[in-house]
Parts: C-alpha cells; sequence; structure tokens
C-alpha cells in the first residue's frame, strides 16, 4: 500500500477526515489553496480547514462531523496519514454503509475488516449510485410482489455483500 504524506495526500486519494473543534491554526501555515482552504501538517497528519467536503479537485474527502453540517459552513477536520487511500487502484479496501432509516450509503474504508464484503472506489461509486436510486425511488418495486421496505432491505443487503449485479439480484425476487 502507498505511503500518504504532506508531498502526495493530495493526488487522487479517498479520506474521512474527523472534525475537530480543540484545534487553532497558527498564523504560519504549510497551505492554502486557491479556494481558501488551509493546511497544517503533523508528523501524525493533516489539519484541513475548509468550507467544503467530499469532491475537492481530484479526491474524495469526507468530513465525519460531530453535527449535521453544510458546505459553504468552515469545518476543521483531521486525517492521519495512513487515513489516505488511492481512489484509482484496484484494490478491494472499501465498503459501503447502509443506513436503511435514514435510506442512506456511505463509501467507507477499510483494510482490516473480513465481515464486510469490500470493493474498489470505481465500483464502490457504482454500487453507491445504484442504492441511492433504490432508496429514492418505487416504480422499480412494483413488479415484486414483496412490500418495498423488505425488499429494499433484502435487494440492498445482497447487493452490497455480494458481487452480483443488482440486475441477477432483482431476478431471483421475482
Amino acid at each position: 500500500m502507498k505511503a500518504y504524506n504532506q508531498s502526495n495526500f493530495f493526488k487522487h486519494t479517498f479520506c474521512e477526515f474527523t472534525q475537530t473543534n480543540d484545534f487553532s491554526f497558527p498564523e504560519k501555515i504549510n497551505y492554502k489553496s486557491k479556494s481558501e482552504s488551509r493546511y497544517f501538517y503533523t508528523e501524525e497528519g493533516v489539519y484541513r480547514k475548509s468550507n467544503h467536503w467530499g469532491r475537492v479537485a481530484n479526491c474524495r474527502w469526507k468530513l465525519i462531523a460531530k453535527e449535521d453540517y453544510k458546505n459553504q459552513t468552515t469545518r476543521i477536520g483531521f486525517a492521519k496519514w495512513n487515513d489516505f487511500y488511492p481512489i484509482h487502484s484496484k484494490e478491494k479496501i472499501f465498503f459501503i454503509d447502509i443506513n436503511f432509516d435514514k435510506k442512506t450509503a456511505e463509501i467507507k474504508s477499510n483494510q482490516k475488516t473480513s465481515t464486510t464484503h469490500l470493493f474498489n472506489f470505481s465500483e464502490a461509486i457504482k454500487r453507491k449510485k445504484q442504492i441511492t436510486h433504490l432508496f429514492k425511488e418505487s416504480k422499480w418495486a412494483n413488479y415484486f410482489e414483496l412490500d418495498i421496505t423488505a425488499l429494499r432491505y433484502a435487494i440492498i443487503s445482497e447487493y452490497i455483500h455480494s458481487d452480483k449485479t443488482l440486475q441477477e439480484i432483482k431476478k431471483a425476487y421475482s
């Protein structure tokens, strides 16, 4: 696995920053982007102060916030150097975390899990989009006899725990 540091963490990476409220940026920062994001490097990782998260240039950086937040609100996040992962890698180091109550799907990274089915980044993105569609739309469920809530749970659960296509899974329920 590639090692990330202050000279390469911003090149096509996925990372989950953790919001921190107990860090004050020093006057002398390490880097300031064109969009006014500020960065401060430590031996352990990087602090980022920004009002935009998610798609950041060629990266996908999420903020795990302590409370709900909206982009355009400045937040400080911290990530360790070993929290960065390559997004163009074929390595299967991502899984999809589902919250059925909120009807959300999130891509998370973890190389150490053995209980979750892992995908490479591009496959995880593709599956997340399809899951979002399953949560938002209901027309697709008209062709099935099961209750839509039970159907969503069964199909999505199998979809995130296998390499089967969505079409293969749906076909098994028809």
